[in-house]
């Protein structure tokens, strides 16, 4: 996304919104096994509310992960 710096005189000047994105790793009790993710702060609250197994079939579902 992108956007503009005003400054105090009102000057313009062109900016990009990046996402918030976090390096973090996950434990899947069902394989025993540890995976890092790089995912967003929004993806972090939707894991913590679903469940990272619940997350990561719907990822491959949708060909995110392979």
């Amino acid at each position: 996304m992108t956007g503009n710096n005003v400054s105090h005189s009102n000057r313009k000047t062109k900016r990009r919104f990046y996402p918030n994105l976090l390096t973090k790793k996950f434990y899947i009790p069902e394989e025993d096994d540890t995976i890092t993710l790089r995912v967003s702060a929004a993806a972090l609250r939707t894991i913590n509310k679903k469940g990272i197994s619940a997350c990561l079939k719907e990822a491959r579902e949708k060909g995110y992960l392979k």
